[in-house]
């Protein structure tokens, strides 16, 4: 019997194994030309493998990483064949994940010993799904009884506003606002204190996706922290970074400015279920060491799943 089938419910484990049906496909029809013709995994092998993980969108660090066990692993062996190379693999990116990735959670939950309100502030460029994001989190945690506050900080664009307001009303939430151009960090101070006065559990902030100048998002992100810690000291709890896994290489530089522009604590990768590039979930979480919290499988309110690492690698070599 699997030891997967009791982890996910069948629902959601036919959802993530759908929506990495693209990268699972592309990775494996791949890893059969590296592997054609070979019975036993030698340099040959090892270099087309090495080109079908970066190709995978892994990154070249993490390959370097993998291909290194796998030939320490061939080395202490006297045959390794090729027929084992899936469940090598499956080992190695697993192991990985492990070391970021602490736990196999299933569902939405905050930390039963923070103080209330929990403060998340969600980073991260225009169009990654950061508002749905948001709207999928709240659907999520109000579900399980929690009480949301969404925070429209990202007062640069009108449209993120009102995007942000529509999620709000669907999912039937408040959302502090003000004018397009208002400063972002008092829109996180209303936020928090909206959240305080009406004994919210969980608070959800934007923030403007803005890259042109790292200076300036380091100074605004700060400038928001600063703000909110004068009404609760020892927030935010949690910096969540959005990133397109479509994207491939190009969420890894995202990742990369983010990372030096604040602290980011954890990940999110959206859009999985369109995309061959599932493989930068792998890459992300190996590279930057800090967890994927989550991840979007579908365009569904319950297709932004909780990342499980086990689920995650079951699915992806099933």
């Amino acid at each position: 019997m699997s030891l997967f089938k009791n982890i996910f419910s069948k629902e959601k484990k036919e959802t993530l194994d759908k929506g990495l049906e693209k990268s699972k496909t592309s990775f494996f029809n791949k890893l059969s030309k590296a592997v054609a013709g070979k019975s036993k995994v030698d340099d040959d092998v090892l270099d087309n493998l090495e080109e079908v993980l970066v190709s995978s969108d892994v990154g070249v660090d993490t390959t370097l990483k993998i291909i290194e066990q796998i030939e320490d692993r061939v080395s202490r062996d006297k045959y390794f064949g090729t027929d084992e190379l899936n469940r090598i693999l499956r080992e190695e990116i697993a192991a990985l994940l492990a070391k970021t990735n602490t736990g196999n959670e299933t569902d939405f939950s905050i930390p039963e010993n923070t103080k209330r309100p929990y403060v998340i502030m969600i980073v991260g460029v225009n169009g990654v799904g950061k508002t749905t994001t948001i709207g999928k989190l709240a659907a999520q945690f109000k579900r399980k009884g929690l009480k949301v506050v969404l925070g429209a900080a990202d007062t640069f664009r009108a449209a993120a506003i009102d995007q942000l307001q529509v999620w709000a009303d669907r999912v039937d939430v408040p959302m502090i606002r003000q004018q397009m151009g208002s400063d972002p960090a008092s829109v996180a101070y209303d936020t928090l204190q909206s959240a305080v006065n009406q004994e919210a559990d969980v608070v959800i902030i934007d923030t403007a996706g803005r890259l042109h100048n790292k200076v300036n998002l380091m100074n605004e992100l700060t400038k928001i922290k600063r703000v909110m810690q004068k009404i609760a000291p020892d927030k935010p709890d949690e910096v969540l970074l959005v990133l397109d896994g479509s994207t491939g290489q190009n969420a890894f530089e995202q990742a990369k400015q983010f990372t030096k522009a604040t602290e980011v604590t954890s990940l999110a990768v959206t859009k999985l279920d369109g995309t061959a590039k599932g493989g930068v979930v792998i890459g992300i979480s190996d590279q930057f060491q800090i967890p994927v919290k989550y991840i979007g499988v579908g365009e569904g309110i319950d297709d932004l799943q909780v990342f499980n690492k086990v689920e995650f690698v079951d699915s992806f070599f099933k």
